[in-house]
């Protein structure tokens, strides 16, 4: 890649005239109505059949709709590609393609010097100009010295493409995003087949509005062939990145986990149930696994967050592997039924698509800040385990290991995911069904002897989870709620005794989980040293990325991610002890810091952010190298 002042268009082969960096970060910017999203979703269809390695970062708004060309109502999809490994949507765009004033303003600072802008200049009116704050037109004045400037009309050029079709102007600017996509496919030698495929299946009832954008699409390609300007406007030659052979699919987060929990279902041979309530970013999940429905699964949209989990529960006491999902709002609505599933000892997945808070707060954002809420965060002592994907395709695994743990210990299990991993997406490569263990549920089905009554919380000896008895099962009638229940009967017990009992063995069976989850490994550098830095969640891309450029400065760091967050891995409390120093990054204000205090006492230094954006990887090299300079 090149370096942080000089432009990607410099890294030219002077035989060829092509830029061949190992990688480029390119972000689609523009109003919400723009298509940005459906133009990056694409383009990265297009970079992965291409062969390259990538992840991507959609960026909404959280207005449904914002005025148009608003600063506030811009939305952005970033996407990191190349041909070496890439673990992050890239700290710095390369290339900014910015259909407006309003785009051009709120993502300029985030473009790194010498990049390239390809802007939009019909846009760039009086009126637009005013709604972005602009006193003078950027475009013409010397406002944009620090970058690469490439200024066209798309705008008519797209009118003039669709013109043969007769359609109206507002119509025919809604191609924009495809004459677009055009040109970023010629730039970057992408093949325009699988595009056209999929604009003839997304318009094959209106023949009108597929050829239109069909003819955008090709418009926008002839155009950086033809134009055979000077300056910027260069092709980049990309080669695919080395990977393991077999097959390979884009995913996001929310793909993931629906294949995930399909896939739990299987191994642990249960039918799938699905409660839900629509939650961004949470309700992609639903939309997911609605389309499943081949595999046995049943979703529900309940008319709230308090009867999405309520039927999952009742599904749960059916025999079914349950499951619920929201976001942090939701999860707060939630938190008395998942107090009922933790007392009933019911198997339940309970998904948390973290976003910015608190109440409402950034509702298509990103962020870290709901761990206290996970582990702690119900009435009583209601103890219950924790887990957390670190990427998009992490959640394929993470959501079978939910699904085991659930099972095995008869508990409710929070697994937490974020805005960015939900949204965000990655190449993935399919797993072998055998590469997963089956974990097959055993129903109690043995009637107690004549003269006594079934007790539904017998357990047990080892891993303490109780029976699990599906109603209408000849001779085991039983009852259970949210009242304490009797360890010996199974009937209501209000007893000091028994409720010690009974809390006692509720923690002691979270506890044991710790026995049969990994050890914690490391994922960079030595097992002792000056710093490790620990991380959980999508903070794993930046950390890996940064501990890796200072390790290949000489300096000696390492890398630890956790993915079961309660209980914490058996070995863990003695591998941080072998660090002199420890600095755990998080998108919040240190809640994975005080648990690792708590649980250790170890002296863990927080990295904190907050303003609904992922890490940057120079953040959190600054960081290191501040902490090792001490």
């Amino acid at each position: 890649m090149a370096t942080a002042t000089k432009s990607i268009a410099d890294e030219i082969d002077t035989s060829t005239g092509i830029a061949t960096p190992e990688n480029v970060v390119v972000r689609f910017a523009g109003d919400s109505g723009d298509g940005m999203q459906l133009t990056g979703g694409q383009f990265t269809l297009s970079t992965a059949l291409a062969g390259n390695d990538l992840a991507t970062f959609p960026d909404f708004p959280a207005e449904i709709r914002a005025p148009q060309g608003t600063l506030f109502g811009v939305s952005a999809f970033q996407i990191n590609f190349g041909s070496n490994r890439i673990d992050t949507a890239g700290d710095a765009p390369d290339v900014l393609i910015a259909m407006n004033p309003a785009a051009l303003k709120v993502n300029l600072s985030s473009l790194r010097k010498g990049g390239l802008i390809i802007a939009d200049s019909g846009e760039f009116g009086e009126r637009n100009l005013k709604k972005a704050h602009y006193a003078a037109n950027p475009l013409e004045d010397d406002s944009l010295g620090a970058w690469q400037l490439l200024s066209l009309d798309i705008s008519r050029q797209t009118l003039e493409a669709v013109k043969p079709f007769g359609l109206g102007n507002k119509d025919a600017l809604r191609c924009k995003n495809m004459w677009t996509l055009g040109l970023a496919l010629w730039m970057f030698g992408r093949p325009r087949a699988p595009i056209i495929q999929w604009l003839k299946g997304k318009f094959a009832n209106d023949q009108l509005l597929q050829d239109a954008n069909i003819a955008a699409l090709n418009a926008g390609h002839a155009f950086g062939e033809t134009a055979e300007l000077a300056g910027p406007l260069k092709q980049f030659r990309l080669e695919p990145a080395e990977v393991t052979p077999g097959i390979y699919r884009t995913v996001t987060g929310a793909d993931a986990l629906s294949l995930g929990l399909v896939a739990g279902a299987k191994l642990s041979g249960l039918p799938l149930f699905f409660g839900g309530y629509p939650i961004t970013p949470a309700s992609a999940i639903l939309h997911s696994l609605a389309r499943l429905r081949e595999f046995d699964v049943t979703t529900f949209q309940a008319e709230d967050e308090i009867a999405a989990i309520c039927a999952a529960i009742g599904a749960a006491y059916a025999g079914r592997l349950a499951v619920t999902s929201s976001s942090g709002p939701g999860i707060a609505l939630k938190t008395e039924a998942m107090g009922l599933a933790v007392v009933t000892e019911l198997p339940l997945v309970i998904i948390n698509s973290q976003r910015g808070g608190p109440s409402t707060g950034l509702p298509t954002k990103t962020e870290q800040s709901d761990l206290y809420q996970a582990v702690y965060g119900r009435n009583g002592d209601a103890p219950m385990p924790v887990i957390a994907a670190r990427s998009p395709s992490d959640c394929f695994d993470v959501a079978i290991e939910a699904c085991r743990i659930a099972l095995e210990y008869m508990t409710p299990v929070m697994l937490l995911t974020d805005g960015y991993i939900a949204n965000a997406a990655e190449p993935w490569k399919v797993p072998n069904v055998s590469d997963h263990a089956p974990f097959p549920v055993s129903f109690h089905a043995t009637p107690p002897a004549e003269g006594t009554k079934f007790n539904p919380f017998m357990r047990d000896a080892e891993s303490l989870k109780r029976v699990w008895a599906k109603p209408g099962t000849p001779g085991l009638m039983h009852r259970i709620g949210g009242i304490e229940k009797g360890y010996d009967t199974g009937n209501i017990d209000y007893s000091a005794e028994n409720h010690q009992r009974m809390t006692d063995t509720r923690k002691a069976k979270i506890d044991n989980i710790d026995r049969s989850i990994p050890h914690q490994a490391v994922e960079v550098g030595p097992q002792s040293g000056p710093l490790v830095v620990v991380g959980w969640g999508s903070t794993y891309g930046p950390i890996r990325q940064a501990v890796e450029l200072v390790r290949a400065k000489g300096h000696d760091v390492a890398h630890v991610h956790i993915r079961h967050i309660w209980p914490l891995p058996a070995n863990l409390g003695a591998l941080l002890k072998g660090y002199a120093r420890i600095l755990v990054p998080e998108m919040n204000t240190g809640q994975l810091k005080t648990l690792l205090r708590d649980q250790y006492l170890v002296d863990a230094r927080p990295l904190n952010k907050v303003s609904g954006q992922p890490f940057r990887i120079a953040e959190i090299e600054a960081a290191i190298m501040g902490m090792l300079n001490q």
